[in-house]
């Protein structure tokens, strides 16, 4: 069970209960809590006020996606038949938007991975798929929260909707959430504790799913006797990335997801193989590696970042997720690694991010600020 993150909660709820209600839309990467977070928020709920909807698992055909929401929810379903795929949506959309609690109340509904509608694209009439849903959503006077881990098409979708869609960016852990889920924060030595936590919050980059991996790994070590490895997060760290190890195997699982929803698989590859060697490159610099024309490695490019796999700073390009960085250099060539290429790597990855023992943590912010996610004139109100 990841940290509770009472800050996105209540921002959340915020937005709910808000006159007129906004549409939270929770976007972040893989393992940053989203989930999490609308699991917390049901839980919270009154008793048959919420329905939770994994769309990325039931996502099949409309028809199937109708009865397995109708199957499943707590509100009273007035039509169960649906012919034919426009109609099954359609009939999905009128539920969503017009269900009611046994009091007559407003429903609320959390769509995980909303963006996953897109499967209904491929059936006749469904072209426009999202964009009908999001316009069902915006017309009803029920509740909604969305999450997505594509941040890129996620905007690009919202750019022109109005401002009752709230994007909030799931924000990183903080050194103190990192000591709540290291077990930590009654620790007797808390300059110890307090330096273990801003280490591991470091080298998971603030992602809740490496937090709970690396405080996992480590638990056993204090647990028999406090061995010399007990507060070693390297050590655990390495062994996470090891072949079959946890965060390997959630890498390689984040990595083929996100090429698999994108253009050009191979070509795309390469390209993260040429970053893993060198991050910061230009795009004439990587056209040059991958000996192909500046033009095409645009597209290739951009099709990664449709993604969040890649991002650009100041025409420069390196990776969204730093410990896929270090996965790819170990784990994408012809031979598992080597116990040397583990501690190798882990360590010129860890090295430049490990906290300074007498280093002051940075205060904790504020609420996050709010502004436009598409410019000034978009409507869209994006939090950070």
């Amino acid at each position: 069970m990841l940290t509770p993150r009472s800050a996105l909660t209540r921002r959340i709820v915020a937005a709910l209960d808000a006159a007129p209600s906004r549409i939270p839309v929770l976007l972040g990467g893989c393992g940053t809590g989203k989930t999490t977070a609308v699991y917390q928020l049901r839980d919270r709920s009154a008793r048959g006020s919420t329905q939770y909807i994994n769309v990325e698992r039931c996502a099949t055909t409309p028809e199937r996606f109708f009865h397995a929401v109708a199957a499943s929810s707590p509100f009273p379903v007035s039509d169960q038949t649906a012919a034919g795929a426009r109609a099954a949506f359609d009939s999905t959309m009128a539920f969503l938007a017009r269900a009611k609690t046994g009091g007559g109340e407003g429903a609320t509904f959390l769509l995980d991975e909303f963006l996953e509608l897109r499967t209904f694209e491929s059936f006749p009439g469904l072209r426009r798929v999202l964009h009908d849903c999001l316009d069902g959503l915006t017309a009803s006077g029920n509740r909604f929260v969305l999450t997505s881990r594509y941040t890129a098409r996620a905007l690009r979708l919202l750019r022109d909707r109005t401002a009752r869609f709230e994007v909030i960016h799931v924000p990183a852990l903080t050194a103190e959430d990192t000591l709540d889920m290291l077990g930590l924060a009654a620790a007797r030595d808390t300059q110890d504790a307090d330096y273990l936590a801003r280490t591991v919050q470091a080298l998971a980059d603030g992602r809740p799913a490496y937090v709970r991996a690396i405080a996992d790994e480590l638990a056993p070590m204090r647990e028999h006797g406090g061995s010399p490895g007990a507060n070693d997060p390297i050590s655990a760290l390495a062994a996470l990335l090891s072949p079959g190890g946890r965060i390997s195997t959630f890498c390689g699982f984040c990595y083929e997801l996100r090429l698999h929803r994108a253009r050009g698989y191979g070509a795309l590859k390469a390209i993260l193989e040429i970053l893993a060697d060198e991050e910061g490159l230009t795009l004439t610099e990587i056209s040059q590696r991958l000996q192909r024309t500046p033009g095409s490695t645009k597209d290739y490019l951009s099709w990664l970042e449709d993604v969040d796999l890649v991002t650009s700073r100041q025409k420069r390009y390196s990776y969204s997720d730093p410990l896929l960085r270090v996965w790819v250099r170990l784990h994408c060539r012809t031979t598992a690694p080597t116990d040397e290429d583990l501690s190798r790597e882990v360590h010129r990855y860890a090295l430049p991010r490990l906290p300074q023992a007498n280093e002051t943590p940075a205060p904790p912010q504020g609420e996050p600020a709010l502004v436009m996610a598409g410019g000034p004139g978009s409507g869209i109100i994006e939090i950070d």
